[in-house]
């Protein structure tokens, strides 16, 4: 599966200000766009490409730096906003946001964070499949920052070697937390874990619900999203029936 859309493509200039304007669709950066195309983008939850885009130089900033920074710039957005920044309530938000972007919720853009597999030698000889199920979600939409919260399903056919079970939910875990794309969300996990394992003998299923969705624009509370990403024997309907038959979605085509 490959994720398709269309993305803006902003070039990096620094660090970006809040002080300028943004007058008719003219941005404080002096690049001019139609508020309409940015909205359909958004709306269609689309992704250009399979890597999280990234600037070159999004690690020369050490962590403490970017808390700072960014605890500034929020500052400024509350203060646009309207919102009383004396108040005992709000007057630590800025600083709250910054560090829950960097050492949180955005963790899993730094390659510093990614999980080292721990392999084992498959002693058992099991060659069947195994799946682990219902592994939690919790990740953003890159284009509203809101949460996106679901379950991942994973199974994986031994090529010689096996996973500790928890790597499994940390890989998971680590390329949810950043800014994402649900079809590059699922594409990125399946491609680590064939990496890992060294076999293309990889399904993985992601159903999550978008709250992009549920709280603006369709308001739509009940509708989820399902994507899926199979490599090797899982290309094959009888073993990709076995796996949806597991995880409870059996006599379904996805």
């Amino acid at each position: 599966m490959k994720p398709n859309g269309t993305s803006l493509n902003i070039p990096p200039n620094g660090t970006p200000s809040l002080n300028g304007n943004n007058m008719n669709g003219k941005h404080h950066n002096g690049h001019n766009y139609d508020e309409q195309l940015i909205d359909d983008i958004g709306d269609e939850h689309g992704a250009a490409a399979i890597d999280t885009p990234m600037r070159p130089d999004a690690f020369d900033l050490d962590n403490d730096t970017k808390i700072d920074l960014i605890e500034e710039h929020f500052r400024e957005i509350m203060g646009i906003l309207g919102l009383d920044l004396t108040d005992d309530s709000l007057k630590g938000s800025p600083r709250r946001v910054a560090k829950m972007y960097v050492t949180e919720i955005f963790r899993g853009l730094d390659p510093a964070n990614k999980p080292l597999p721990t392999l084992f030698e498959n002693k058992f000889r099991y060659n069947e499949m195994l799946v682990e199920k219902d592994i939690l979600v919790q990740t953003y939409c890159e284009h509203h920052f809101v949460p996106v919260i679901g379950k991942a399903h994973i199974a994986y056919i031994s090529s010689g070697k096996v996973i500790g079970l928890s790597k499994l939910n940390r890989i998971v875990e680590y390329f949810s937390k950043r800014p994402q794309v649900q079809e590059r969300l699922t594409v990125q996990i399946a491609d680590e874990l064939k990496k890992v394992l060294e076999t293309e003998d990889v399904a993985v299923i992601v159903d999550a619900k978008h709250l992009c969705v549920s709280t603006r624009g369709v308001h739509d509370i009940n509708s989820s999203t399902i994507t899926a990403a199979y490599g090797g024997k899982f290309e094959e309907d009888a073993t990709r029936q076995e796996f949806l038959r597991y995880i409870g979605c059996s006599n379904v085509t996805i």
